[in-house]
């Protein structure tokens, strides 16, 4: 892919966002594209341990993002063949003996209107989403361009490369939905190298960052609290309030004592109970995340919120149940595969700065990969491309500047060759 043509591929997924576990579109045509390269691929429930899933939307979702993701473009051939679930596994096989390196782009969007505004390039220049409620503000779209684009200038190289190539298009990146159901897929047990990053991050362009530190572990789960509907005036005393239970949770997990040993974070995103104002409300719905610096203190914190939880619904007398949305550990990173990149990466001279450290908040599903590559004995990072953006991660107004998409693909190239050399 020329210049012009990976940033036609970027503002094409731009256009079309998909969100976690509904990204059929986008999962097909990455698969069709591969396919047509000459790579071996895998998607959807072939690459997708079923009983692993986080945080998957319900059936009757599932089905009318298929049916939208048909009437935008998807490839009918590789829609069925995803089986209802989504994400994409290519392997280049050279044939000769050498490492097995491991590429992750994820897929997804964020759940977060577009921004319509004159001032809005995508808006103005029209590749701005035209999905409801779903816009690539996190750079996902970029990503997944990066990555094909260095899968047509790695399998045209493939003469000499040795051993194996995986590239991995991952689902449900955002709130930490999709990496664990592929890593129990087992499809990195064999990775010698694995390679993962993100564009932006606090980077400016024509900078590089060779790995990553601070990112924190994390739970999202919902608590469903269940209580006994009465009328509030004529009988209140027969209900059994599930607000007042959640209001209670909420108010407690917000008090949390603070970890000594390192930075913890827990929020109620959510509360929605109740069915008029005459009504003991007999349900509640919270959404909650726990995350901690450590795995220690990311149990900690989880642990206390269950307690707590369970404890305002023993004073209402309501029934709690806990439903997991997503999850993610402490990440693990290799220094010597950092090394590795940052001299390849400062020996392309197309960057400005090439740093060894971008010091990063907030949690990364591919975590999941790097400690399973780890724990076999492999080695992992996770990179920062720099690129200005037009406003923070998660916002509507989120771009970035197109020109590091390129240097993206350069980058991963070189990486991969000096990896498979």
């Amino acid at each position: 892919m020329n210049e012009q043509q990976l940033i036609n591929t970027r503002r094409d997924f731009h256009k079309y966002p998909e969100s976690a576990w509904t990204e059929f579109r986008t999962s097909s045509l990455i698969a069709e594209r591969l396919e047509s390269l000459g790579y071996r691929v895998k998607a959807g429930l072939d690459v997708i341990d079923i009983n692993s899933v986080m945080g998957r939307p319900s059936e009757e979702i599932i089905n009318a993002n298929i049916a939208r993701a048909l009437s935008q473009g998807a490839n009918k051939s590789w829609l069925d063949k995803l089986k209802r679930y989504t994400g994409v596994l290519a392997e280049l096989d050279t044939g000769k003996p050498g490492h097995v390196v491991a590429l992750r782009f994820d897929i997804d969007c964020v759940e977060v209107d577009e921004d319509s505004s004159t001032s809005h390039r995508p808006f103005n220049e029209n590749f701005a989403s035209v999905n409801s409620g779903c816009s690539h503000s996190c750079g996902h779209d970029s990503h997944m361009t990066i990555g094909l684009g260095a899968a047509e200038e790695l399998i045209s190289m493939r003469n000499n490369l040795n051993g194996k190539i995986k590239l991995i298009f991952q689902p449900g990146e955002e709130g930490c939905r999709g990496a664990y159901a592929m890593t129990q897929a087992g499809i990195v047990d064999d990775v010698d190298y694995f390679l993962a990053f993100h564009i932006g991050m606090g980077l400016n362009s024509g900078i590089f960052a060779c790995d990553s530190k601070g990112y924190l572990a994390t739970t999202k789960f919902d608590a469903l609290l269940t209580g006994k509907p009465a009328h509030a005036a004529a009988s209140p005393d027969k209900g059994k309030n599930a607000l007042l239970a959640a209001c209670q949770a909420a108010l407690g997990l917000h008090s949390i004592a603070p970890h000594s040993e390192g930075n913890m974070r827990i929020n109620v995103g959510t509360l929605n109970a109740g069915t008029g104002r005459n009504v003991i409300a007999s349900s509640a719905l919270m959404k909650i995340e726990t995350r901690g610096e450590t795995q220690a203190i990311a149990d900690y914190v989880y642990s206390r919120s269950l307690e707590i939880l369970n404890g305002a619904a023993m004073m209402y007398g309501a029934e709690l149940n806990i439903i997991k949305a997503g999850e993610s550990p402490e990440m693990k990173t290799s220094p010597e595969l950092a090394k590795i990149v940052k001299e390849v990466v400062k020996g392309l001279n197309i960057f400005d700065d090439v740093q060894d450290l971008i010091h990063v908040g907030g949690s990364e599903d591919a975590a999941w990969f790097m400690n399973r590559v780890i724990s076999h004995g492999g080695q992992a990072v996770y990179m920062g491309l720099g690129s200005n953006i037009k406003a923070p991660h998660h916002n509507g107004k989120f771009d970035i500047d197109e020109g590091a998409i390129i240097n993206g693909v350069k980058a991963l190239v070189s990486i991969v060759k000096t990896l498979a050399d």
